[in-house]
């Protein structure tokens, strides 16, 4: 008889065993035997984060940002960690690092990760971010994704007023012009770059000037519907992958008109993905 049959064998027939090497168990509590098989799911990772230093004592960090509720999201996010770290046979440590908007948001049972959620997770909620001064000017940034649009245009000045030098200053105009374009989507670059005071600024020198507004050229039309879409999307069911980007870039003129139509119907983030399996090239 195999060992670990053997072992199986003993632990169900003596489940008292058991209260004796784990706490919490009561001495009377029974079990029932099964070997279920496991089938492997496909599950995508929003975002890994690997030093790049040979110091293998330096830990990956699994970053995924939620801003909409997902019963699923706790089981998906442990899952693609453990099969990442198996399939990929990864030796060194480990860390997770979720955004989320708020702590109402429905996430799915904690319970059978709160283990991992409170050693190995961290988690960043926006909401808290909004009655704290004098942060760094990263963690504004943050804290502007969720400030109220009556406020947005002053934290968003304040940031960029902190920067030291024109290089400092363009990469933090990049992220502001990005994350106030999502928040105010009716708004035009034009009108973003008045609320900002920059009339003067030559923003059309700035990446993200250059990647989402149309230039007059055929590719500058195709990367700016698609960004467009990005935007869309990212507003109803929250952040995109990079993949998912990439695949949506990577779309025709047509292909980006026939998706901004069908976007029109879409309930959930799985009816987009499904989407761009059956019209992806």
């Amino acid at each position: 008889m195999k060992t670990d049959k053997l072992c199986y064998r003993i632990f169900l027939n003596q489940p008292s065993l058991i209260s004796e090497l784990l706490q919490g168990i009561p001495p009377d509590c029974e079990f029932d035997y099964s070997a279920p098989v496991v089938k492997e799911k496909e599950i995508r990772l929003d975002g890994l984060l690997t030093p790049v230093s040979q110091d293998v004592s330096l830990p990956l960090v699994f970053l995924e940002a939620q801003m909409q509720n997902d019963p699923e999201f706790y089981g998906r996010y442990f899952a693609g960690i453990f099969i990442y770290l198996f399939q990929y046979k990864i030796t060194r440590p480990w860390q997770g690092l979720l955004i989320l908007r708020s702590r109402s948001l429905d996430l799915g049972s904690e319970i059978p990760y709160q283990n991992l959620l409170s050693s190995s997770v961290t988690r960043l909620y926006l909401e808290d971010l909004l009655s704290v001064e004098n942060l760094s000017p990263n963690l504004s940034l943050l804290k502007l994704v969720v400030m109220p649009e009556t406020e947005a245009a002053v934290m968003a000045k304040s940031i960029l007023n902190r920067t030291q030098t024109p290089g400092e200053f363009q990469k933090y105009l990049d992220l502001v012009e990005a994350i106030l374009v999502n928040k105010f989507d009716d708004l035009s670059i034009e009108e973003i770059r008045n609320m900002l005071d920059l009339r003067e600024a030559d923003v059309t020198q700035t990446r993200f000037y250059q990647e989402v507004i149309q230039i007059g050229r055929q590719e500058g039309e195709q990367l700016g519907e698609a960004n467009l879409i990005v935007r869309q999307i990212s507003r109803r069911f929250g952040a995109l992958s990079s993949e998912q980007i990439s695949q949506v870039r990577s779309l025709s003129i047509p292909q980006l008109e026939s998706l901004g139509e069908a976007l029109l119907d879409f309930q959930e983030l799985g009816e987009f993905e499904a989407w761009l399996q059956e019209n992806s090239l």
